[in-house]
C-alpha cells in the first residue's frame, strides 16, 4: 500500500488520531486506512441526521475523507482531529443538502401533486420514542438538529460545535436550548412531552 508499516493500534483516542493524522500528512496510506475505519461510522451516523438518503451521506464521507486526505497537512492541532473532521463533513454536508434540494425540487413538486390520495392511518397504533424522536429532529431546522446531534450524539463540547459549525459559542448554546424546547413539545405526553 506504500504505508509506513507501522501497525495501526485500534482504540481510538485523542492522541492516536492526531498520530494518524500525522501519518496521514506524510502520505501514510495505512494510517490513512485506520482514520477512515474510525471516522466512517461516525460521520454516517452524524451525516444520516442531515440527510435521510444513504447514498448522499456516503458521497459526503467520501468528500470529507478525501479533503482529510489532500489537506492533512493543514491540521494546526488547535481543535481536536474530531473538531476538524466533523467540520469538514458538516460544511461538505450542507453542500450536498443545498444540491440536493435544486436536484428534487420540482420532483418532490410533481410527486407531491400526483399523491393526492393518502392511505388510511391507524390512529390506535403507537410508535415507540425513538421514532417520536426521530420524527421531531426531522421536523427541526437543520442548525438545530446538527447542535443536538454534535452534543449528544458525537459527544462535542459547545466550543468543538461552535468551531465545526463556524459560529459563536453563544449561539450553539441558544440553537440547543431551542432545539431541546421544540424538541421536547412535539413528544407525545407519555415521551416526556406536554404537560
Amino acid at each position: 500500500m506504500g504505508g509506513s508499516g507501522q501497525a495501526v493500534p485500534q482504540t481510538t483516542d485523542t492522541a492516536l488520531e492526531a498520530e494518524l493524522l500525522r501519518r496521514v500528512a506524510a502520505r501514510d496510506e495505512e494510517a490513512f486506512e485506520a482514520l477512515y475505519r474510525i471516522y466512517h461510522r461516525r460521520l454516517s451516523r452524524f451525516l444520516m441526521r442531515l440527510t435521510p438518503d444513504y447514498a448522499i451521506a456516503e458521497e459526503v464521507i467520501n468528500d470529507t475523507m478525501h479533503i482529510v486526505w489532500d489537506k492533512a497537512e493543514q491540521y494546526d492541532g488547535r481543535a481536536k482531529v474530531s473538531t476538524w473532521i466533523f467540520g469538514i463533513g458538516y460544511r461538505r454536508g450542507l453542500k450536498a443538502l443545498e444540491r440536493q434540494r435544486t436536484r428534487n425540487r420540482y420532483e418532490e413538486a410533481a410527486a407531491r401533486d400526483r399523491s393526492t390520495i393518502s392511505e388510511p392511518v391507524d390512529e390506535t397504533a403507537r410508535e415507540d420514542e425513538g421514532q417520536w424522536i426521530d420524527r421531531g429532529l426531522q421536523q427541526l431546522s437543520t442548525e438545530h438538529r446538527m447542535a443536538l446531534e454534535l452534543a449528544y450524539v458525537a459527544g462535542h463540547s459547545c466550543e468543538e460545535i461552535a468551531a465545526i459549525v463556524g459560529c459563536p459559542v453563544n449561539t450553539v448554546k441558544t440553537r440547543l436550548f431551542h432545539a431541546r424546547k421544540r424538541l421536547r413539545a412535539r413528544l407525545p405526553n407519555d415521551a416526556g412531552g406536554g404537560s
